[in-house]
């Protein structure tokens, strides 16, 4: 059975968003969320990351939320029961690069735990509602909440 998430980056709605992010971040920092079952415009990052397995750079454009210290990213996959492939790149090499409209630079990912992750995940479920119904979907996979810090 085929990966939808795998599907959708290499030729789908996720390729077409990096596609355009990579052409014009500013045009393509706001993502119509109302697509997947959000309340609309959302702000998206592009996360470039080095992978786990192939070496190669991936690019991955993903909802983020403004936090302490940088930005937060949430390794949803839809609610998956399998982490996202990004989020192993970062568990193996945190360092990264993020573009955020056109603004780029590199960043060290950090996984948050505890009262930390909570108050994120309310945040970003808060802007992004249907992250509540990924987690119920995930199973027994907590899914993993992310801040990119910054590394200017």
């Amino acid at each position: 059975m085929s990966d939808p998430i795998v599907a959708a980056s290499q030729s789908g709605w996720i390729a077409e968003h990096r596609e355009k992010y990579l052409k014009d971040g500013a045009a393509a920092h706001l993502w119509d969320s109302t697509f997947a079952g959000g309340p609309g415009p959302l702000p998206t990052l592009l996360l470039t990351t080095v992978g786990a397995k192939s070496g190669q750079p991936s690019l991955m454009p993903l909802l983020y939320g403004k936090v302490d210290g940088g930005y937060a990213i949430i390794a949803s996959k839809g609610g998956d029961p399998k982490h996202p492939g990004w989020y192993h790149n970062l568990r193996k090499d945190p360092v990264c690069e993020v573009k955020v409209a056109n603004d780029v630079f590199k960043a060290r990912a950090r996984v948050v735990a505890g009262a930390e992750r909570a108050a994120i995940w309310q945040q970003m479920a808060a802007m992004y509602p249907p992250f509540n119904d990924y987690q119920a979907r995930a199973a027994s996979r907590e899914i993993p909440v992310i801040v990119l810090e910054p590394q200017r």
